[in-house]
């Protein structure tokens, strides 16, 4: 008789961490097909809510804003990120290498309280000296979320330049390629899979943003983030859980694709030719 070999306990570790993470996403996307509205009794399978949620101007408008702010912010973090990134990693003897470090990794570990509040003296203090920004809105949480989110990329994207091998480079240049033809044919395929996570990270913190974008809207500028919290204040709606229940099954599809991409890139970069 064979015996069952009983886990370890790392295993068993790993199992309890799953469940506890996962386990209250799948709470939220059963409730979301809930007939009642409150969430703590289930009173049939039912799909009004999904309806309700796209008849609901004011989260429809919320995600689109949340959407262009988040897709912006990831796009300028990438560039700027990146630009630190080449910075830090190749100019090694440049005269305040460490303080620009230093400087682009110190919003990975401030509170975002005080992100918030610096950005909005900032933008307050701008708007006495030179009149912009007249109100507080889409560009100046734009702003804001381009600014803690390069500091990830940036992070991403050099751990990526520090393992490239410099020599093709170099072999580039000497058969007459210019640095930045250089860069652009060479040196960005290569840490291509590094900006593709970097920006779904950028994407990511930029859409689940609530302190930060809390501190630099405005009346007319609402995110996501900020209408969820001020309607689950009031009570959870079942409109919020089929509205989570999208967003989860949106974020899976992309993470998936993401991950496909980058594997087959990698496999190809490291195929022998």
């Amino acid at each position: 008789m064979v015996k069952l070999k009983a886990p370890g306990f790392s295993k068993s570790m790993l199992a309890l961490g799953m469940l506890f993470l996962y386990l209250p996403m799948v709470v939220l996307i059963v409730y979301s097909f809930n007939t009642s509205r409150l969430v703590s009794v289930w009173a049939g399978f039912s799909t009004k809510w999904y309806g309700a949620l796209f008849a609901n101007e004011q989260i429809l408008s919320a995600v689109w804003m949340s959407l262009r702010i988040a897709f912006y912010s990831a796009s300028m973090a990438v560039c700027l990120g990146t630009l630190c990134a080449f910075v830090i990693t190749r100019f090694k003897k440049m005269r305040g290498r460490t303080l620009l470090s230093s400087m682009i990794t110190a919003p990975l570990v401030m509170p975002e309280v005080i992100t918030g509040l610096s950005l909005l003296l900032l933008f307050v203090q701008m708007a006495q000296l030179i009149g912009w920004p007249v109100d507080r809105g889409m560009a100046t949480i734009w702003i804001a979320h381009t600014t803690f989110c390069s500091a990830y990329v940036a992070v991403v994207v050099s751990a990526r330049l520090r393992e490239v091998d410099l020599s093709i480079e170099e072999a580039a240049m000497d058969l007459g390629c210019t640095p930045l033809k250089t860069f652009f044919v060479i040196t960005l395929p290569v840490i291509a899979p590094a900006l593709v996570s970097g920006w779904l990270l950028a994407f990511t913190l930029s859409l689940d943003d609530l302190v930060i974008a809390s501190f630099v809207s405005g009346p007319g500028a609402t995110t996501l983030p900020m209408v969820v919290f001020s309607s689950v204040r009031m009570g959870v709606s079942p409109e919020i859980n089929a509205l989570a229940t999208l967003i989860i099954a949106a974020v899976s599809v992309i993470a998936f694709i993401a991950w496909f991409w980058m594997r087959r890139a990698e496999k190809r970069r490291l195929r022998p030719r």
